[in-house]
């Protein structure tokens, strides 16, 4: 079970093992864990079983063939979108839920026309990248998706029953 209040859109991941990362941050927060094909990694069973992540059980995958796809399936209300490129700092950002926080791959990020066409919900997360690239995927989802819980008085964690009751079954 998942809650449906906060998901994770990864769009076009490239790197397994920071998608396995955000998929345990997501079994330990009860988040949504969308992926946007095409991946570039197999999910699998038995690349999951080989994989060892034994936690992958407890996150709730949603596959989306494009962006489109995606948009058309989930049909979301508030998306969140985070590139080095914007001018918006995540903390002051807003994250009403339920809310879609929206991470680019790790090689290209976001794609421009992205950026543009959702230039108001596009965030940063403030880091010296004139000295290194920049923080690795899983970290800066980790940072956004805490704001988001710290937002909303991490009520989806707050106890097993009301974990239980605000929760959906993910097929």
């Amino acid at each position: 079970m998942v809650c449906a209040n906060l998901h994770i859109v990864l769009y076009q991941p490239v790197i397994p093992q920071n998608t396995g990362s955000i998929a345990r941050l997501c079994a330990c927060t009860g988040a949504t864990l969308h992926l946007i094909h095409p991946l570039g990694f197999k999910t699998d069973e038995a690349s999951v079983k080989r994989a060892g992540l034994d936690y992958w059980p407890y996150v709730g995958v949603r596959e989306h063939e494009n962006w489109d796809a995606f948009l058309q399936n989930e049909q979301p209300t508030d998306l969140r979108f985070f590139s080095k490129f914007s001018n918006q700092d995540y903390s002051k950002a807003d994250f009403p839920l339920p809310c879609y926080l929206v991470f680019g791959n790790e090689t290209k990020g976001l794609p421009a026309l992205m950026r543009e066409k959702y230039a108001s919900q596009l965030f940063k997360i403030p880091m010296r990248t004139h000295l290194v690239r920049s923080l690795n995927l899983a970290q800066c989802t980790a940072i956004a998706l805490y704001e988001a819980l710290r937002q909303n008085n991490f009520r989806e964690l707050d106890s097993p029953q009301k974990k239980l009751d605000s929760c959906t079954p993910v097929t």
